[in-house]
């Protein structure tokens, strides 16, 4: 595989108003081309670029294109890097009159140095916000479509998308389905940004030529205007990949847009990096229909605030790529939640092939995880898929991962396929649907729906209304994963779901109750507040924990800014 560093455009505004500043602050960077400008964490634009693609197991070489105005600036660049010289390609042209456009460019390499192999095309002078990410992941990806691959960010608010190049990607295939060039607002809702970073098929250089002879003009020879005329007019399959980080190209803007993507870029790199990201899941009741779940049911469940887990990532400073061990350690009682450590390790394994798989390149970041939690363990209160649904929350603030790229139903699907697909534990998608939505949950599972769209439908209830509820659990329980284990088996054999409980002492005290899970404790209903006391001592008395359930309620602890 190739590599190209395209730097032969004519940066003349830029230059200008360097050339022009009177201030005295940019002297030093008069006459400098804009990718040897300083770039994020004082190393040049194309110095960090260099260092992304000199990988020998990954390309067989890697050429620069430049202008014959610039050319001695990169020559002398070349040496200084181990570059090899002899790879700085001279296009020719001295001003932006006679330029030859990015397309004409990349032929010209292509032609003068017979190149017959697929291509990685990026451009030189663009900022990148994060330094960390791995090229190796995009070119994994690449190799498992058939056809062409463009990178893509999601914009930040501040940005235009009459600046960029958009394109309207299909979650599920990944294939690119749409590209506009700048486009007015209006024209999509789409805020995925293209960047100069592509992969192209050897087969498809061909499609080169055919464009430019369609575009005898240089200003008409660019990557926006091909891939438009490739994707929206020839429908070739190309794919796009998210790199959940920004990019800045700063060709053609002025001196203020350059210092204020590098300050912004520069800030974010810099904020807080050992403050650790903290993330809460809460314990969750069934009230209605659980465990219908597991078999196309219908049910209510409820996350409560007596109980959580909070789980603490830490940042390290040595980094290896994302696929990496990852350093973990979880404080606790040993084999606790079907074992913490596993449930962790597994979520990380789950996540970076899920990242994967749709196309999202995670950055080379190593982090500690570790989690504190004053769920009761085994009595069915969903403590096992809190730490999966905490970690999880982590790893999307850590990587920068949005709602849009891992919506909820689709994260609820996730964690469940950590406990089962990963660690072979049988469960349903109840609590984990809780730990995402939070709050009052009506979900419904049935068949047709789970069919169609992989998932069912959730709707979050109205909780100002609640009456007060109980809980009580045993201090000696069983494993709520044993009871789970044949319950399907059973349900499809005939027989009914049922377990052993002494319901008269509840009777007694004329109290609503049912199993908030798999069993160890019953949640309860009780208007009378004089019974309520009375049940209470009772309980202590046979060795249970009796509380009052406080409900978790996601929107009341936004606004007090709870995680």
């Amino acid at each position: 595989m190739i590599c190209i560093l395209l730097v032969a455009g004519h940066g003349t505004v830029l230059e200008t108003q360097i050339k022009n500043d009177d201030t005295g602050l940019y002297n030093h960077l008069t006459g400098v081309p804009k990718a040897l400008l300083p770039g994020i964490g004082g190393k040049k634009i194309l110095d960090f670029w260099w260092e992304t693609v000199n990988m020998r197991q990954i390309f067989t070489a890697v050429y620069l294109v430049t202008n014959a105005d610039k050319y001695k600036h990169y020559e002398r660049w070349a040496t200084a890097n181990d570059f090899p010289v002899e790879n700085v390609v001279n296009d020719g042209s001295t001003t932006l009159d006679d330029q030859l456009g990015a397309i004409a460019d990349l032929e010209l390499v292509i032609q003068s140095r017979k190149l017959h192999d697929d291509v990685v095309v990026i451009a030189g002078d663009m900022l990148c916000a994060d330094q960390n990410f791995d090229i190796s992941q995009v070119i994994r990806f690449f190799r498992s479509k058939p056809g062409e691959l463009i990178i893509y960010y999601e914009m930040e608010e501040s940005e235009r998308r009459s600046s960029r190049g958009i394109v309207e990607v299909c979650p599920e295939t990944h294939r690119i389905t749409h590209f506009l060039e700048k486009p007015q607002e209006g024209l999509t809702d789409s805020r995925l940004a293209s960047v100069v970073f592509y992969c192209i098929r050897r087969d498809t250089l061909s499609c080169m030529l055919d464009f430019l002879r369609l575009q005898p003009q240089s200003t008409n020879r660019t990557f926006g205007q091909f891939w438009e005329w490739l994707i929206n007019e020839k429908q070739l399959d190309v794919f796009g990949m998210k790199l959940p980080t920004g990019f800045q190209l700063i060709g053609q803007v002025g001196l203020s847009d350059y210092t204020k993507w590098l300050s912004h870029y520069s800030t974010k790199k810099q904020d807080n990096p050992d403050e650790p990201i903290i993330c809460r899941s809460y314990a969750r009741v069934g009230l209605i229909g659980n465990p219908s779940d597991g078999f196309n049911g219908k049910t209510i469940a409820m996350s409560i605030s007596n109980f959580w887990l909070c789980l603490h990532t830490h940042h390290l400073c040595h980094c290896h790529s994302a696929g990496s061990v990852l350093y973990q350690q979880a404080r606790g009682v040993s084999n606790e939640y079907l074992g913490g450590l596993r449930l962790l390790q597994a979520t990380c394994k789950k996540f970076y092939q899920f990242c994967s798989k749709r196309g999202i390149a995670l950055t080379k970041q190593n982090f500690t995880l570790k989690y504190d939690t004053n769920i009761p363990r085994q009595v069915g209160l969903a403590g096992s898929s809190a730490i999966i649904s905490a970690t999880l929350k982590c790893l999307m603030k850590f990587y920068k991962i949005t709602d849009n790229d891992l919506p909820k139903p689709i994260r609820a699907n996730f964690i469940l396929s950590v406990e089962t697909d990963e660690l072979f534990i049988t469960a349903g998608l109840q609590d984990r649907v809780v730990q995402v939505y939070e709050g009052l949950v009506y979900m419904d599972f049935s068949k047709k729906l789970m069919d169609e769209q992989g998932y069912g439908n959730y709707v979050s209830m109205d909780m100002s209304n609640l009456p007060p509820f109980w809980l009580a659990y045993l201090r000696d329980p069983s494993d709520s994963g044993r009871i789970h284990s044949n319950i399907r088996q059973r349900w499809l054999s005939g027989m009914p779901y049922s377990q052993q409980c002494v319901f008269c002492l509840f009777l007694q005290f004329g109290s609503a109750v049912k199993l908030p899970g798999s069993g160890g404790a019953v949640v309860g209903l009780c208007l009378d507040q004089e019974r309520l006391v009375e049940m209470r001592q009772a309980f202590q008395e046979a060795g249970c924990v009796f509380c009052i359930i406080t409900p978790y309620n996601p929107s009341a602890s936004s606004v007090r800014g709870l995680p």
